[in-house]
């Protein structure tokens, strides 16, 4: 072997040698560490549990026209109702014991929880009508939705929550009057049928589940009304 065939010989092993390392390090650059993926995206992955209400495929459209999935609202604890706009007694009382049990809570804890309600009657809550109604109750969109959706998925949101209702001739709704509490996972973790202003030993669960305790107990008994 002559020195010149030695040294291309060379030359060549040191290139590929070379082009071996870039390909490894393009490799490792381009695979996402745990700490790059953004935590929305990671808590996506994990695995809901198997009594979580965001098991549920339901589309809502919001009282500004935006439609998302229901389970997009996982990650913090969530208040929920439903309610029919034309109501003209329970669900303002519904209404006003949601506020009222936000009034209980501080500004840092308000800022861990949203309020979430769905309308029994999506034939005649638009979303003008909704907005309507948020506008006129001064509701912050900034942590209340009133949402819409497909009557199909109204029985079944329904149903999931442990919501009675019957429509009647007139129009209007029977319906089990509560406010549900459901932790960032979607479980339901309390509920009250106390009306109008705020139920003390459900405030007390409110502040137990945006703090990141589990609270077990339930406060409360559902009731039946209509407007």
């Amino acid at each position: 072997m002559t020195a010149s065939s030695a040294w291309l010989r060379f030359i060549r092993r040191l290139v590929l040698g070379l082009l071996s390392l870039a390909s490894a390090s393009l490799a490792i650059a381009a695979t996402p560490s745990a700490a790059a993926v953004p935590a929305p995206m990671q808590a996506k992955a994990a695995a809901l549990p198997t009594d979580s209400i965001y098991q549920l495929a339901v589309t809502l459209t919001d009282q500004e026209g935006r439609t998302a999935q229901l389970d997009e609202r996982r990650g913090q604890p969530m208040l929920v109702s439903m309610f029919y706009t034309s109501c003209q007694f329970v669900c303002p009382m519904l209404i006003d014991a949601l506020r009222d049990t936000e009034a209980k809570l501080s500004v840092d804890e308000r800022k861990r929880l949203s309020v979430l309600m769905v309308s029994f009657d999506p034939a005649h809550d638009s979303v003008t009508v909704l907005k309507r109604t948020a506008d006129e109750r001064q509701l912050d969109p900034a942590h209340w939705t009133l949402a819409r959706t497909d009557p199909a998925s109204v029985r079944k949101l329904a149903a999931v929550l442990g919501i009675q209702y019957r429509a009647l001739a007139n129009g209007e709704f029977n319906h089990t009057s509560t406010l549900i509490l459901v932790s960032s996972e979607g479980r339901i973790v309390g509920r009250t049928a106390q009306l109008g202003n705020a139920d003390p030993a459900f405030v007390k669960l409110v502040k137990a589940s945006v703090q990141g305790a589990v609270p077990t107990a339930r406060a409360g008994n559902e009731k039946a009304g209509k407007s």
